[in-house]
């Protein structure tokens, strides 16, 4: 090993040991500020309606922050209030039909108590009695021990969502005081954005200040490329959804689409968190065509996504089908089921520090160390 490949190694090792310092350092940071940042991460994006308001309608621009402010509550309320009145509305179709749910499921579970269970429990009661006392007092103790077993398992899983329930009982007042947070801090940061811009150009070199104006155009490129792969899936997945139980013949079918098209937000389950009870419940209540048609409208819907949704990431955020696909993969080894949206939006980073030129500078560093190529 010549002395120029140890300096390439120490190199690389710095490299690596600062990625992974910064990476802590900015969590920590994050964890114990972050209204503040989410705050500047909301004024950044509405601040251009702001300067609507300042410049063409001449308002004090502490007024033109507070209506931006409110404005942007007004559309998160909104989306709130129509998420709530889906579950609203969800919820009192459930209510209205449950009692027939209920008797239903209690008939068919009846039927096959009698036609199914009874006949093997004697069956099996005839068997029990062939064997010698020995053998049955195993047989009886196994039986036993499994149903300890289960007993507890029943009880931790009670206990882990007993447990659950607590803690969202602790985070909601710890939301409710940070919302508080991000919401002055919008107010204050809004109305000195440009004073703190100003002194963020003064204390930071030109080539810094540079680099985050590409990064910052690069990433809205992206970024909205990747929500509007999110809008594409959610809309295949209704318009499939629908077609599907259009033909089962399913009431309220529009709705319905619509619904299981917005499930798809959400991680890992996607469609399968409203199609694979629905299902399961047809066929518990005898209605097997009805299931059957319900699992392959989640099956179909399933296939689709997962065969085009890299190549919608990738036609959406300019990527490589491949990249997308590693994305997804190594997101969800990582980050469980919230990896599916992590996993992309990573790889977003990644590929815009490769766009600025931030990774080809750190390759050169590394192997050249702050000489240019040319004089190595």
């Amino acid at each position: 090993m010549t002395r120029n490949h140890a300096y390439i190694i120490v190199r690389l090792i710095a490299i690596i040991c600062f990625t992974i310092l910064f990476v802590f350092s900015a969590l920590w940071i994050f964890s114990i500020s972050y209204p503040f940042w989410i705050a500047a991460l909301l004024v950044w994006m509405f601040y251009p309606l702001v300067k609507v308001f300042q410049d063409k309608w001449r308002l004090p621009k502490g007024l033109a922050v507070f209506i931006v402010l409110i404005i942007s509550l007004a559309v998160v309320a909104g989306v709130v209030t129509g998420l709530v009145f889906l579950i609203i509305f969800g919820t009192r179709r459930m209510v209205e039909l449950l009692p027939d749910w209920i008797q239903t499921a209690t008939m068919n579970a009846q039927t096959f108590f009698n036609e199914k269970l009874l006949p093997l429990w004697q069956k099996f009661g005839q068997m029990l009695s062939d064997f010698s006392p020995e053998q049955q007092n195993t047989l009886q103790g196994g039986i036993a021990k499994f149903g300890t077993r289960l007993a507890e398992s029943i009880t931790e899983q009670a206990q882990s969502l007993a447990e659950g329930l607590t803690q969202l009982l602790v985070v909601i007042p710890t939301f409710i005081i940070s919302f508080v947070f991000i919401f002055v801090a919008f107010y204050f940061i809004g109305k000195d954005w440009e004073k703190l811009l100003a002194g963020a150009r003064n204390s930071l070199p030109n080539n810094i200040i540079d680099k985050f104006h590409e990064f910052k155009n690069i990433l809205r490129t992206r970024v909205l490329g990747f929500i509007r792969a999110q809008f594409i899936l959610m809309f295949i997945a209704s318009f499939i959804v629908y077609i599907g139980i259009s033909i089962l013949g399913v009431e309220h079918r529009l709705t319905i689409a619509i619904i299981v098209g917005v499930a798809e937000l959400l991680p890992y389950f996607g469609s399968g968190t409203i199609l694979i009870p629905w299902f399961i419940y047809m066929f518990i209540t005898g209605n097997i065509g009805m299931g059957v048609g319900l699992a392959i409208v989640y099956a179909v819907t399933f296939a689709v996504r997962q065969s085009i949704e890299p190549k919608i990431l990738s036609t959406s955020m300019n990527i490589s089908a491949l990249a997308a696909l590693i994305s997804l993969f190594v997101g969800i080894k990582l980050f469980g089921v919230f990896g599916v949206f992590l996993g992309p939006l990573l790889l977003i980073v990644l590929i815009v520090f490769m766009d600025i030129g931030l990774v080809e500078e750190l390759r050169r560093f590394i192997l050249y160390g702050f000489k240019d190529k040319r004089h190595s």
